[in-house]
């Protein structure tokens, strides 16, 4: 498969994940806190706190202290985790750009637990790839697409917060 000429819209993806997590907290019946992952997770959580109309301000997390591959990676510049919450008994719907091995997820599940102890997380993405490591899940995702994994696919932001995708190569 070459780079990928497959069709994703972040913007389109967006509007379905909004659609979908409007619902949901419908559905869900309880207080939940959004918390993105840093950086394109913290970007979704932020814009649907507005496009919800939602008054408090979503939390961001870092996968940075508990990734498997710190000693190769490092902190480098790496959002700290701000959570402006009591974790402890939350419902916690968790959001991510893109699904890969797992590891990140796993990774900020450690930090999250760090701060305390939910009562439930939930975890939703724009883009569910193939490849998974471990079994981790999401509750819903606006795309589900395979890509050679020398390839990755994360979320961008531009100047005035329009999301697109990029494509790169990780080799």
């Amino acid at each position: 498969m070459s780079a990928p000429s497959i069709q994703l819209e972040a913007e389109v993806l967006y509007a379905s994940l909004l659609r979908q997590v409007r619902g949901w907290l419908v559905q869900v019946g309880e207080p939940v806190h959004l918390v993105g992952i840093a950086s394109g997770g913290a970007w979704l959580a932020q814009r649907l706190t507005a496009d919800l109309g939602l008054p408090n301000e979503p939390g961001i997390i870092s996968s940075a202290l508990h990734r498997d591959d710190f000693a190769r990676r490092g902190l480098a510049a790496s959002v700290q985790t701000r959570l402006g919450f009591d974790v402890n008994g939350a419902h916690v719907l968790l959001l991510d750009d893109v699904l890969y091995t797992g590891r990140t997820i796993r990774a900020v599940l450690n930090e999250l637990f760090d701060h305390g102890r939910p009562a439930k997380v939930s975890l939703m993405v724009l883009v569910d790839r193939d490849g998974r490591h471990l079994p981790i899940e999401p509750v819903w995702s606006a795309a589900r697409i395979t890509l050679p994994a020398n390839q990755s696919l994360q979320l961008a932001r531009d100047a005035q917060g329009g999301l697109h995708f990029a494509v790169g190569s990780s080799t």
